[in-house]
């Protein structure tokens, strides 16, 4: 495993990091992060309080369409929030708060469009892999994926 994956999973598993780039959106400074990455706000399953997670961005099949993963699989908060509770909003680029729908994609949906991201990025998926699998202790077959689609205006 390469000092980078080491490095990369410590930063997954500390708390301030991963959250940090939440503050930069929620002062409407989203852009920054251009297009690959987007804040995803769900409601808590339990506490019906909003949530917020930032997530890479695996594919945009349409527009207002994104496809988002869930690094830590079917174990991961905000996945287990979007199940409960499809209503959600998204943040990306310049685009704020928008309300969309969360739809989780089938193992064959969710494997084709993973397909779609090592083939545009491989050296990312390289890296995102090895970093993945060390902070999770599994590796990495299939990742659950979810569609969000941005509510017509």
């Amino acid at each position: 495993m390469s000092a980078i994956a080491n490095l990369g999973a410590r930063a997954l598993q500390t708390r301030w990091f991963v959250r940090a780039p939440i503050r930069l959106y929620r002062a409407g400074l989203g852009f920054l992060f251009g297009s690959r990455l987007l804040m995803l706000q769900h409601t808590g399953r339990r506490s019906g309080a909003a949530r917020f997670v930032v997530l890479e961005v695996v594919q945009r099949p349409a527009s207002g369409e994104f496809v988002v993963v869930s690094g830590f699989g079917s174990k991961a908060q905000w996945y287990r929030n979007v199940l409960a509770d499809a209503k959600v909003r998204v943040s990306i680029g310049t685009l704020r708060s928008a309300p969309a729908t969360a739809t989780p994609m089938t193992e064959q949906e969710s494997a084709a469009a993973l397909e779609h991201y090592v083939r545009e990025h491989p050296k990312a998926w390289h890296r995102l892999r090895a970093t993945i699998e060390k902070a999770t202790g599994t590796p990495v077959h299939n990742l659950p994926m979810v569609r969000l689609c941005v509510d017509a205006r």
